[in-house]
């Protein structure tokens, strides 16, 4: 793979955009999607945590700003290191990375249907044990492998590339490099946990690999987009670290806990300056908030440092298709060990929190019931009842009479997926008559 192919600035769903603007092609990206509705929608989205009473925590939206203002750092980074190495292959569009990847990052959650995580696994059990079972007989193993394995990435590329989203020429008509940024699993549903794209969307992804020259690997698999390991690094540093201090806040962590966690990227022998300095900046500012806060920018600033780094000393078998894992695992002993402690806790102490577990409870019962009502609508649309869901449909996510089972019931999942939290909630007491009066 090559940058001048990596880096074309060819839209969705046109060959080239001859207006000529004083924003780059990549600056206008983060632009269109910073204004659009699903983006907009992510601010009443769960992250982990239940969305804040008198404690605001990161939700959908907060995450991904700040996971695109990381993701902006690697870019700009590794663009200077390619700049200086002259290894540019006569591509004119280096210097745009950062904005490629500070626009995929605020992009990359946009598929994530409501109640974080556990809304997947809803949608997932719906069609695997739940009455969407018996509604997939006619599907190939493909299409069935999409809605059982239901994943947000893919659901995001759908979003950001399809021509359901209100426009004729492919979604947002963004880049390809920005939209192939966001594919971290370049790859079908059938034998894969995490896959890229629903079987809908596989002539679109296709088109779009193949037109950026990314190695195919098999049929519907290919290599990584190379700018994928940084909106992936720039996700992992963020979720990791930033759970931790919403953990804290939320007096589900000690300050000590908390502190020990962090201060553990620091190798205390070699990096006894930063230990230092930490005691210095808690003897002047004595708010243990304000003091984890500064310990998390500390830890982030140096987690940017190391996977530019890696992505750097990687950068040949990146760009050959052949470096196989994250640039998070591949970090050094010391920082691995300390990130791998934060994952072990978050599952013991965070995500199995009670909060976090009614999440789950909740998001079952609600996406389970809205899907049921909204497939029976789209199969059913004469009957007395699915006439009166019809205002609740979009109209982008209206199927053909003669469409097939499977579009029929990728269209529900469109429609749920794409919900708030609150208004699935919302829409759910409304279909069950809770409240009314």
């Amino acid at each position: 793979m090559n940058w001048k192919e990596l880096l074309t600035t060819q839209r969705t769903g046109q060959s080239v955009d001859k207006i000529s603007h004083a924003r780059t092609e990549f600056q206008r990206d983060y632009d269109r999607i910073i204004f659009s509705a699903p983006f907009r929608r992510m601010q009443n989205k769960t992250q982990v945590f239940p969305l804040p009473g008198s404690i605001f925590v990161h939700n959908r939206l907060t995450h991904s700003l700040e996971v695109s203002s990381v993701g902006r750092s690697l870019g700009d980074i590794i663009a200077h290191n390619i700049e200086d190495s002259g290894e540019t292959d006569g591509c004119e569009f280096i210097g745009e990375i950062g904005a490629i990847v500070a626009s995929a990052c605020l992009a990359h959650d946009m598929g994530n249907p409501p109640f974080g995580h556990s809304g997947e696994s809803a949608i997932q059990h719906y069609f695997i044990s739940g009455n969407g079972r018996e509604m997939v007989g006619n599907l190939t193993d493909m299409e069935l492998g999409d809605l059982t394995n239901f994943d947000g990435n893919a659901n995001t590329f759908r979003i950001m590339s399809h021509t359901f989203a209100g426009r004729r020429d492919g979604g947002y008509a963004l880049t390809f490099p920005t939209v192939a940024s966001i594919a971290k699993y370049p790859r079908p549903s059938v034998g894969h946990k995490k896959f890229g794209y629903f079987q809908q969307d596989k002539a679109s992804f296709e088109y779009i690999m193949e037109r950026l020259g990314v190695n195919k690997l098999s049929d519907g698999c290919y290599c990584r987009y190379p700018l994928v390991f940084l909106v992936e690094a720039a996700d992992d540093i963020c979720y990791e670290i930033m759970d931790v201090e919403d953990a804290y806040r939320l007096g589900i962590l000690s300050y000590d806990e908390t502190r020990d966690l962090l201060m553990a990227f620091f190798d205390k022998d070699e990096e006894r300056h930063t230990h230092e300095n930490l005691e210095n900046v808690c003897k002047k500012v004595t708010d243990k908030h304000e003091q984890v806060a500064y310990m998390r920018s500390i830890v982030i600033g140096k987690l940017v440092k190391i996977c530019t780094e890696t992505f750097w000393n990687h950068r040949e078998e990146i760009l050959n298709g052949t470096y196989n894992t994250s640039l998070i695992k591949d970090m050094p002993a010391v920082e691995l060990a300390a990130m791998e402690r934060i994952k072990k806790l978050s599952v013991s102490q965070i995500y199995g929190h009670q909060s976090v577990v009614e999440i789950e409870l909740s998001g079952f019962t609600i996406l389970g019931t809205l899907l049921d009502t909204f497939v029976n609508a789209i199969n059913e649309p004469s009957k007395y009842y699915s006439k009166l869901l019809q205002p609740f449909i979009p109209e982008q996510f209206v199927v053909s009479s003669n469409a097939s089972d499977y579009d029929r019931l990728l269209s529900a999942v469109d429609i749920v997926s794409g919900m708030t939290d609150i208004y699935a909630l919302d829409l759910f007491k409304k279909i069950k008559g809770i409240g009314l009066g």
